[in-house]
Order: C-alpha cells, then sequence, then structure tokens
C-alpha cells in the first residue's frame, strides 16, 4: 500500500518498514516483497545478499514466485557463487506448482545438459508444460523438437502447429521457422507435380 500509492502517499521507508515486521514473523508474501525491494533497490539500497536472503525464507515455505527468483540468482550467480544443481532445485519446485517460466527454463536445463544430465524427452516434457500454458517461447522450442526429432518423434505436422502458436504471438523464431516450413512444403508439393507430369 506505501509502496503503489494505493490511498496514501508513497512511502518506502514505511513499506520496508511493515514488511520487515511480517517477513521477520514469517509472512511468506512480505519476505518475498521484501526480497524484491532490496533485489530492485526499491526504497532500500539495492543488497543482493538481503534479497537471497528473504527470497530464501518464503521459498522454503513454498511461495513459488521466491522459488523462482532463488533459482534465477543461483543461475546468475548474484549473491552466492553459481549453482546449476541449485538452480535446478528451486525451478523444479517452482514448475511442479505451474510456474509457467520455470517449466521453461526447466527444459532449457535439459535440452542444455545444465546442471542435469542432458534429456530431450524431459526437456520436451517441461516446454510442453509451458507451452500448453500460452508461453510463445515454449512453443517455438516444441515446434524445434518436432521438427528434429529432439525428445519425440519427428512429426512435421505438428511443429508447424506448435510454430503457428509461437508466430501468433509474435515469437520472431517461430515466425521465420513457420515460413521456412511452409516454403519448403510448398516446393516439395510442385515437386511431386513435377515428377507426376
Amino acid at each position: 500500500m506505501y509502496d503503489n500509492e494505493l490511498g496514501v502517499t508513497q512511502d518506502y521507508e514505511k513499506a520496508i518498514y511493515w514488511c520487515k515486521k511480517a517477513a521477520e514473523k514469517g509472512e511468506q508474501y512480505a519476505q518475498f516483497y521484501l526480497g524484491l525491494m532490496y533485489y530492485n533497490g526499491e526504497g532500500v539500497k539495492q543488497d543482493y545478499a538481503q534479497a537471497f536472503l528473504w527470497f530464501e525464507k518464503a521459498a522454503e515455505q513454498g511461495f513459488v514466485d521466491a522459488q523462482y527468483n532463488l533459482g534465477l540468482m543461483y543461475r546468475d550467480g548474484e549473491s552466492v557463487e553459481q549453482d546449476y544443481k541449485q538452480t535446478f532445485y528451486w525451478f523444479k519446485k517452482a514448475a511442479e506448482q505451474g510456474y509457467i517460466r520455470a517449466q521453461y527454463d526447466l527444459g532449457v536445463m535439459y535440452f542444455n545438459e545444465y546442471g542435469v544430465e542432458q534429456d530431450h524427452e524431459q526437456a520436451f516434457y517441461w516446454y510442453k508444460k509451458a507451452a500448453e500454458q500460452g508461453d510463445a517461447e515454449a512453443q517455438f522450442k516444441i515446434g524445434f523438437m518436432y521438427e528434429n526429432g529432439y525428445g519425440i518423434e519427428q512429426n512435421y505436422e505438428q511443429a508447424i502447429l506448435w510454430y503457428k502458436k509461437a508466430a501468433e504471438q509474435g515469437d520472431a523464431d517461430a515466425q521465420y521457422s513457420l515460413g521456412h516450413m511452409l516454403m519448403l512444403n510448398s516446393i516439395l508439393e510442385l515437386c511431386v507435380v513435377m515428377v507426376k507430369a
């Protein structure tokens, strides 16, 4: 309330004061929000160590946004040593609660062997979870995996379907891939006509 002008004058000092009181009593949303304030330097000096501390407290209570942010901090080495195993651990916790970006990022980790053994089937599984919730990047990745047979049997019709979903949301990679596949399909059809003639 004090930080976003909902009926009162914006006052970061009061926002921090009350947020910290609630966070110290174990209120997970307050812990997460306090972590965000420290992370972004809103009303306080930016302090990744404090952000990490408060995200961790909320994450351990199952607060999904905090779990994901903690995973990001481990991935990027912010205030802690970069640790893909911890990144994976926290992303998976968030992904299992349906957090779209965590699902997508788990797909990336499995596909690229970041902190886990490369596993295209698991990458496909997590990309698809995010894609089914409308994530355009994940939809592109599903199209790419269908086109190339990574983690799933190669299927051009499915590739086109998923590229189209992502392309309609403005994903440039999907727009290019869809155009490329449709062009190749048109050339193939023309070749078939010429062979039959």
